[in-house]
């Protein structure tokens, strides 16, 4: 799996719960299809609010970006184009 997420500026100076959450998230098992990777991601998203660890935009993006590793530029559009709506 590639881990260019790693050097994103983001996580720089980064609350060590919402980090720990990303790069756990990373190491998981991630679905190859848009019908299954939205609940997936939707689930871990809501997992961490129960943890009290709230993300911004840019975050959610980043964990969106790293969702989309594992797909298909076909089901990678659909996923970037659902967050876009989610988060504008």
């Amino acid at each position: 799996m590639e881990q260019s997420f790693e050097n994103n500026p983001l996580l720089k100076g980064m609350d060590p719960e919402k980090l720990k959450f990303i790069m756990e998230f990373a190491q998981k098992s991630k679905p190859t299809d848009m019908k299954d990777a939205m609940p997936f991601l939707m689930a871990n998203l809501t997992n961490a609010k129960n943890k009290n660890i709230n993300f911004t935009k840019p975050e959610v993006s980043l964990i969106a970006e790293i969702l989309c590793q594992n797909l298909s530029e076909q089901e990678r559009n659909k996923v970037q184009k659902i967050m876009s709506m989610l988060l504008h």
